[in-house]
């Protein structure tokens, strides 16, 4: 979280930066753990600027804004394990050495999906690349490239839905 000249802090910013400590055990009470961090660095960005935004009681509002983004990254995290799953499913079998008809047949798939992410975009690339393969956090790459966690997710989305579609096309090469 970047600190601002107070001018620039509306009275939400402010109460968030001086509870900060309770919103980190309010997160941990609830199992945040080594997420609390990240979820609290998502609850900052959605803060609202300017001061149009009037709260009554901030400190009740702060911890609302904390319960919903650890549930929205709960829900994140079971989506991102039911994909990962899926996308180990789609890989089969391994107890069998493929053969050099398969190998080839892997590497020209593999040249196709490379191809199909980098048509998407360099910044999709480099999210799918970085989260998938580098198994960096959705929030650590978010804050790598000086953009929101939801736009992150978005990139992702984009490149699983790419996949899959490039995937569709390799099911009706094989049936």
């Amino acid at each position: 979280m970047r600190l601002q000249d107070s001018a620039d802090i509306n009275a939400l910013q402010q109460a968030f930066l001086e509870e900060r400590g309770k919103l980190i055990g309010f997160l941990v009470a609830r199992g945040a753990g080594d997420v609390a961090e990240d979820v609290l660095q998502d609850v900052w960005q959605r803060l609202p600027t300017g001061s149009a935004l009037v709260v009554d009681s901030p400190v009740s509002y702060l911890l609302r804004c904390a319960e919903n983004a650890l549930r929205d990254q709960r829900r994140a995290e079971v989506s991102r394990m039911r994909r990962q799953r899926e996308w180990l499913d789609l890989l089969g079998d391994d107890s069998v050495a493929p053969g050099g008809d398969q190998i080839l047949i892997g590497r020209e798939r593999l040249q196709k999906a490379e191809a199909v992410l980098r048509k998407l975009g360099p910044r999709i690339d480099y999210v799918f690349r970085r989260f998938r393969l580098d198994g960096v956090r959705q929030a650590a790459i978010a804050a790598e490239l000086g953009m929101s966690l939801g736009s992150v997710e978005k990139d992702l989305q984009k490149a699983y839905r790419a996949l899959a579609k490039l995937k569709a096309t390799f099911d009706a090469e094989r049936g």
